[in-house]
């Protein structure tokens, strides 16, 4: 039988108190891959409603030209 190794589950960030804000797209691109595309919860970590949150922040960001839409 093979034995499953268990993984450290990831902690949601905004839950631990640190901030994003479309304003700061520095913050953004943690959260976005190099296309330009948001990346899933499963690999950042957030909580769901985190998840929502920071996908309205990327979306707004980029209707006022701060991020990308794609690259």
């Amino acid at each position: 039988m093979a034995e499953f190794t268990r993984r450290k589950k990831k902690v949601c960030m905004m839950c631990t108190g640190k901030t994003v804000d479309y304003k700061d797209p520095e913050t953004l691109r943690r959260y976005t891959n190099e296309k330009g595309k948001i990346v899933p919860r499963r690999v950042t970590g957030n909580c769901a409603l985190h998840q929502r949150y920071i996908a309205k922040q990327v979306k707004r960001a980029r209707a006022i030209a701060l991020m990308p839409y794609s690259k």
